[in-house]
């Protein structure tokens, strides 16, 4: 039985989060908190194994009651916030301070409509109390030595397309790759994070902070360059028209799909284009999206990569992918942008 706290600062909201969660048998509610401080408090006493924290929260906000929790090892915690931009912005913090996933109130804190997403808060749930977060021991970190990275020199000046699809524990593990790529790659780079809307726009303000290269929100009709990372836009599917030489990204929100953006989706795209000069990555998430599109794209002679066991924080999509036959390489996260330069080169 997995045993969950739930805290929200809205007596209606804790309810419908009790129900919505224990209509799987396998989730028992042990309680709930109606500030971070009761959350920290109960947590202590009751050793969940999951905790749904609400973002806004009075006395203590779920930011800093998920820093007290990470610290003292009481659960792993799953954010709910608004779909806002200052709502986005908190939830990415709080997924860098180590928070699980999130799920996003459609309908703002006192979210009504909170029930349509029933499926996917039970299956986030399950998910955090069966993984948890795979960290990393100092040994394997200490075997990053991005310093003696021998870069190798692009053999082809035809532009590579990198797509990179990626989900639960994804804006954590994305750190491990998209910083050690250096400005003057060889290729554009797609990352497909599944995200609602409103997210990815500082989404991709926050990685392009971090990163060497410039990472932007994917814009309907943007030129395609080299050495930049398009985020893809939340709602919407991220696709290429054009050909190789002068790419142009088209947002549509078709073909329909349970993520948008899509793995699948944006990888079949994008392999229209490029054919042989795609890479593609799958990393961490639930379910198989990407998996067959990383297929089509070993098939058509491209390379593709799959993060390992080792540091996936949910080993679905690229397990999918690599059970299919569509992973060359099998790397963990803090091996992928080397290998990414590796495969694309330099400019010339």
């Amino acid at each position: 039985m997995i045993k969950v706290l739930v805290a929200d600062d809205s007596a209606l909201m804790r309810l419908m989060i009790k129900d919505i969660l224990e209509s799987d048998p396998e989730i028992k509610v042990i309680d709930t908190a109606r500030n971070g401080k009761d959350a920290v408090e109960k947590a202590r006493k009751l050793k969940p194994d999951v905790i749904t924290m609400d973002v806004n929260m009075p006395e203590m906000d779920g930011l800093e009651a998920l820093k007290i929790i990470k610290e003292e090892k009481l659960g792993r915690v799953i954010m709910l916030s608004s779909i806002t931009r200052e709502g986005a912005d908190i939830t990415l913090k709080a997924l860098e301070s180590g928070a699980f996933d999130f799920i996003p109130k459609p309908g703002g804190s006192i979210s009504i409509n909170l029930k349509d997403l029933s499926e996917e808060i039970i299956e986030k749930v399950k998910a955090a109390a069966k993984n948890g977060f795979r960290e990393l021991s100092m040994a394997i970190r200490e075997k990053r030595d991005f310093s003696d990275i021998k870069y190798s020199t692009s053999t082809s000046n035809s532009l590579k397309a990198v797509v990179i699809g990626i989900s639960t524990g994804g804006p954590k593990n994305i750190m491990e790759v998209l910083p050690y790529i250096p400005p003057d790659i060889n290729a554009a780079i797609f990352l497909i994070q599944h995200m609602p809307p409103a997210f990815t726009n500082q989404f991709a303000k926050r990685l392009n902070e971090s990163c060497k290269i410039k990472v932007v929100e994917a814009e309907d009709k943007m030129k395609v360059e080299k050495g930049v990372c398009y985020v893809g836009k939340g709602g919407y599917n991220l696709l290429l028209e054009g050909d190789k030489n002068s790419p142009v990204i088209n947002l549509t929100d078709y073909p329909k799909h349970r993520f948008m953006p899509s793995a699948d989706v944006a990888m079949n795209s994008i392999l229209q284009i490029f054919g042989e000069d795609t890479i593609g990555v799958l990393m961490t998430g639930m379910g198989s999206d990407g998996a067959e599109a990383m297929v089509k794209i070993r098939k058509a002679g491209g390379r593709t990569i799959a993060e390992s066991e080792e540091t996936a924080v949910i080993f679905g999509m690229p397990r999918a992918a690599i059970e299919k036959g569509g992973a060359e390489f099998v790397l963990p996260n803090y091996k992928i942008a080397e290998k990414i330069v590796e495969l694309a080169g330099l400019r010339k």
